[in-house]
């Protein structure tokens, strides 16, 4: 690997911690990651020479907090600043301490501060998770406009709006309290569960799953229970991300293909992650993301996938539809309708969708499509699904898959 494809790599995975760790400094995001794009480029510039350091992230995350630390010393308003935020410099962390930087504790808090200052009710909710995602997961403007089924320019306005909206409005970098922490959660959690799901089923580039991203988004869930421990839904997140975590491993074979989900080697679902769900799940309540905990329970619960309590699901599905009535739902509970029920009383459900605006490029209508037709005895229609669908996906492994099962019929 060269020093510039490790740099790309390294800072990929560290960008939100290194944003996050300089926001606490100079505490408005945009300049944070302005200020972490430089140290980006002074890598990019010096790592050629010297060589790639023995800790990359501490670097870039040394170099950032100095630079920061810098720009607030240049300030000529530095004074008034400190003393409208009730800081002094020496509140400020000492930059690139090598045993700070590799406490996660330290980590967890500064990401925590950065969603929910992204999650300001000053932006509206989708402004809100744009920004997140991008400083948070570090997706880039296409990989978030593919999540949110919109225009990449459409997306890359929203979020330089959301920026200059949280400078313009002065937005503290904490973690609120009370009442104001209980309007924004709704919104950090639909964030951490994008985050996740973009690691889970990568919608863009050569792989299909992005550890990382679960990593993080699983940690986030954990500290953010341990944050709120009376908010059911918090407790509901964390458990649906404790089951998907549990089945990472299995997602994929040796050269990175999908293994769909009736494939994969249960016994290699790791059995912790199922625990830390399941005692999770006593903890939630009967919201979106509860309810799609109970699901991803019933999977992990059974021990074949012949076991899968087909009806329960269809049924859970159902409750989820009434309580977040979306498109993508209705396609999911016609799935699990498929295998309670049959695949001729599913493809109705399925062909309703074909006309919802929402899914016209979404891939996974065509791929669910095709799969009831070849259930049903269609070869011809299901190749046509199959290949449309892998027409319309970026990811190059689920694309490889769904041009294998066109080619089989």
């Amino acid at each position: 690997m060269s020093a510039a494809q490790a740099v790309e790599a390294v800072f990929r995975i560290e960008s939100a911690r290194i944003i996050a760790g300089v926001a606490r400094i100079v505490r408005d995001v945009g300049i944070a990651e302005e200020i972490a794009q430089d140290a980006l480029v002074a890598a990019l510039e010096q790592w050629p020479e010297s060589g790639v350091p023995d800790r990359p992230g501490a670097w870039l995350t040394a170099t950032a907090k100095h630079r920061a630390i810098d720009l607030v010393r240049r300030k000529e308003t530095y004074a008034r600043k400190l003393a409208e935020v009730g800081r002094s410099l020496e509140d400020v962390p000492p930059p690139a301490e090598p045993a700070e930087l590799a406490d996660p504790e330290h980590i967890d808090d500064d990401l925590l501060r950065l969603i929910f200052t992204s999650c300001h009710p000053v932006l509206a909710t989708d402004a809100r998770i744009a920004l997140t995602l991008r400083l948070m997961g570090g997706l880039t403007t296409q990989e978030i406009a593919r999540a949110f089924l919109a225009s990449e320019p459409t997306i890359a306005q929203r979020i330089v709006r959301a920026k200059r909206a949280l400078a313009k409005a002065g937005v503290p970098f904490e973690v609120p309290y009370g009442a104001d922490r209980e309007t924004r959660l709704s919104s950090v959690l639909e964030v951490i569960y994008l985050v996740f799901n973009e690691g889970y089923s990568a919608t863009a580039g050569d792989d299909l799953v992005r550890p990382a991203l679960c990593e993080d988004a699983l940690r986030l869930a954990r500290v953010l229970a341990g944050l709120m421990p009376k908010e059911p839904e918090v407790h509901g997140l964390a458990a649906l991300l404790e089951f998907q975590a549990s089945r990472i491993a299995t997602r994929t074979g040796p050269d990175g293909e999908p293994v769909l989900l009736a494939d994969q080697n249960r016994a290699r679902w790791n059995r912790m992650l199922i625990d830390r769900g399941a005692r999770a799940l006593r903890q939630a309540g009967n919201g979106p993301y509860s309810v799609q905990a109970a699901i991803a329970g019933c999977h992990a619960a059974a021990v074949r996938y012949e076991d899968t309590d087909w009806p329960r699901i269809a049924a859970l599905y159902g409750r989820l539809v009434q309580l977040v009535p979306s498109p993508v739902v209705e396609l999911n509970r016609a799935v699990a309708v498929s295998m309670a029920e049959g695949p001729e009383a599913a493809l109705p459900l399925v062909d309703a969708l074909m006309r919802e605006p929402a899914l016209r490029s979404y891939h996974l209508l065509p791929s669910v499509r095709g799969d009831l037709l070849e259930r049903l005895g269609r070869p011809g229609e299901a190749r046509a699904e199959f290949e449309r669908a892998a027409s319309l996906t970026r990811n190059e492994q689920e694309r490889t898959l769904l041009l294998r099962r066109a080619a089989r019929l």
